[in-house]
Formats: structure tokens, C-alpha cells, sequence
């Protein structure tokens, strides 16, 4: 751990949190097919857990359908075992090692679906954002016990910290409001 506080580094952190929520959030597309909907799925692949886009070519030949095509036969079972799993509703047809997934109607329990998933999104977003904290936290707290920082430096500068963290979960909070309008509009 450095003897520095960063409160840059830590802005930087937790708006790099906001970037992954989203990028996750794009994934949730409203009824269309697009390559960036199977990117939060993630491929048992040779013993580890791999991004679909690493195992596999992601092409949208029209509107509503998705193709998949794995490169390695020995995995297209693994591929289309974390599609269905993905919780996005998606069912592969598989055709040897191509598999043709039609994005469905959005329907008013699948646009609930995909809120709650919104959702999940959202709070691992806000998770990040508190992890980020308690680590700058918890490195102010040292600086002080050392000796390098004096009491009123570590009450101001957490402040600066818990105000920086308030204002990534309210953007997060926006984000995903105006997704769930998105999504909710028929």
C-alpha cells in the first residue's frame, strides 16, 4: 500500500465502475439484435471462465438474430450451456458449430426480466463504487494512525471520499432510470 492518498485514483476507480455498468447496461438491448447483448456472458472455456467474445464470432445477419459461431467444436456444448444460463432469455438452435439465436418479442414479463437484470447490474455497479471507498477509507485511516496525516486531514479528506462516492452512485442511479424507461417503453 502507498503512503499517498489519491483522490483522483479513487475518482478514477469508481468511474471506471460507472464505465463497466454501462457497458453492461448497452448489453440489454430492447427487442433488437446486437453483438454487445451476449458480452456479459462468460465461457467455462479450458477450466476457466472467458468473455463468449473470446471462444466464438458474434454476427447479426438480421434485425432479431444473433449467430454464433464457436471456433473450437469441443466447445460449442460449453458456449451454448452459458447462453441459456445467461439469464437473458436467449435460446441457441445450434447447427454444428453455428448457433442461431432469435431475439424475441419483448413481452411485458420479459421487459421485468430485463429491469431485474438492470437492477442486478446496478447494485454490482454500486458494490464496486463502496469497495473503492472503504479502500481509500481504509488507507486514510492508516496514513493517520502512522502518523502522517493529522485528524482533521483524514475527517476532510473522507469526506472528499464519501462526497465522490455519493456522486458515482447517483450517476449510476440516473443510468439505470433511464434505462428502465427505455426498456419499460412499449
Amino acid at each position: 500500500m502507498s503512503t499517498q492518498f489519491d483522490l483522483a485514483d479513487i475518482k478514477r476507480r469508481m468511474a471506471g465502475a460507472v464505465q463497466a455498468f454501462h457497458k453492461d447496461l448497452s448489453s440489454l438491448r430492447t427487442g433488437r439484435a446486437s453483438p454487445t447483448l451476449l458480452d456479459p456472458i462468460q465461457v467455462d472455456a479450458y477450466g476457466a471462465l472467458m468473455p463468449i467474445s473470446q471462444v466464438a464470432t458474434i454476427n447479426v445477419p438480421e434485425p432479431r438474430l444473433l449467430t454464433v459461431q464457436v471456433w473450437d467444436r469441443g466447445m460449442v456444448n460449453a458456449v451454448e450451456k452459458a447462453i441459456r444460463d445467461s439469464n437473458l432469455g436467449l435460446n441457441p438452435a445450434t447447427e454444428g458449430q453455428v448457433m442461431r439465436i432469435r431475439i424475441p418479442e419483448l413481452n411485458e414479463q420479459r421487459r421485468k426480466e430485463m429491469v431485474k437484470v438492470a437492477h442486478k447490474y446496478a447494485e454490482e455497479a454500486r458494490v464496486a463504487a463502496r469497495h473503492v471507498r472503504r479502500d481509500g477509507l481504509d488507507l486514510l485511516k492508516k496514513l493517520e494512525k502512522d502518523g502522517h496525516m493529522s485528524k482533521d486531514d483524514l475527517d476532510r479528506q473522507s469526506d472528499q471520499v464519501q462526497k465522490a462516492t455519493d456522486q458515482t452512485i447517483a450517476e449510476i442511479d440516473a443510468a439505470l432510470a433511464s434505462k428502465e424507461k427505455e426498456i419499460m417503453h412499449v
